[in-house]
C-alpha cells in the first residue's frame, strides 16, 4: 500500500501533466486534499508532505480536526451546508464551495453580517439537473444572479459543480465544459469575475483541469477509501 506522501505526489504529478496537456500552468491548479472521515494524523502525512490546501464536507467533524492541526493551513468546505451550522462553518473556512440556492447564500449573509465576516464562496451548479443532488439550475442561477451579486457580505468568487457518477472519466468532460461555459456568459453579462471553477475529484479531475478546473477536490486518491461512519456528521 502506497504511503500518503507517495499518493500525493502521483496526483500532484497528474495535475502537472493535465495542465500541460491543456497549455496551462500547474500554478493555475489548486489541489484540495479532501480529509473528509481520515483522522488528523492522516492529514498531518500530507502536511509532512508540503499539503497546505485541506477540504472537509461535515462542520461538525471539522470542529474536532482542524483544532488538532497546526494554525497555518487553509479550510475550504465542500459538502452540503446545512442553515444550523452556518455560523459554525464561518470562522473555520476560508471558502465555502457549496453554495446551491438564493435562500442559503442570505443566509450566510445575515449570519456573516452578525459576525463581522466576509465570506468568500463558490455557487454550486447542478448541471445535469439531478433530482438527487442540491445546486442551482443554470437558468435560475442566471435569473437570481443579481440578488446574489448584492449580498454585501459575500464574495463569490466562482463556481462548482459534482457531475453524475460515471465508470469513466471522461463521461464527466461535458458537464465541465458546461460549467465552464455558463461560467464565462454570467461574467459577460453581469461583468463579475467568476475566477475559480471548482470541478473534478478522484475519478475525473484531469479531465476538469483540461477544462478549465482551478481547484480540485481530492480525497480517496491521496488517503486512501474512506472510513464509513455510523453517524451522520
Amino acid at each position: 500500500m502506497n504511503s500518503v506522501s507517495q499518493n500525493l505526489e502521483r496526483v500532484r504529478e497528474q495535475i502537472a501533466h493535465a495542465a500541460a496537456k491543456a497549455g496551462r500552468i500547474v500554478e493555475d491548479v489548486e489541489l484540495v486534499a479532501i480529509t473528509k472521515t481520515h483522522p488528523a494524523e492522516k492529514a498531518r502525512e500530507a502536511i509532512e508532505a508540503g499539503q497546505t490546501l485541506f477540504g472537509e464536507s461535515r462542520v461538525q467533524e471539522a470542529r474536532a480536526k482542524i483544532p488538532e492541526l497546526p494554525s497555518n493551513l487553509r479550510w475550504h468546505f465542500v459538502g452540503h451546508l446545512q442553515k444550523n451550522k452556518i455560523r459554525h462553518a464561518l470562522p473555520l473556512f476560508e471558502m465555502i464551495h457549496s453554495v446551491h440556492s438564493l435562500s442559503l447564500a442570505q443566509d450566510i449573509n445575515r449570519v456573516a453580517n452578525e459576525e463581522g465576516l466576509h465570506p468568500r464562496v463558490l455557487l454550486e451548479v447542478n448541471m445535469a439537473g439531478e433530482g438527487s443532488k442540491f445546486g442551482f439550475f443554470s437558468e435560475k442561477l442566471r435569473y437570481e444572479m443579481e440578488e446574489l451579486l448584492a449580498l454585501p457580505r459575500l464574495s463569490i468568487l466562482g463556481l462548482m459543480t459534482i457531475p453524475p457518477l460515471a465508470e469513466e472519466a471522461e463521461e464527466s468532460r461535458k458537464y465541465f465544459v458546461q460549467l465552464r461555459e455558463l461560467r464565462d456568459r454570467l461574467q459577460t453579462e453581469f461583468r463579475v469575475d467568476l475566477a475559480q471553477l471548482s470541478m473534478g475529484m478522484t475519478q475525473d479531475f484531469p479531465v476538469a483541469i483540461e477544462e478549465g478546473a482551478t481547484l480540485v477536490r481530492v480525497g480517496t486518491a491521496i488517503f486512501g477509501e474512506r472510513r464509513s461512519r455510523k453517524v451522520d456528521l
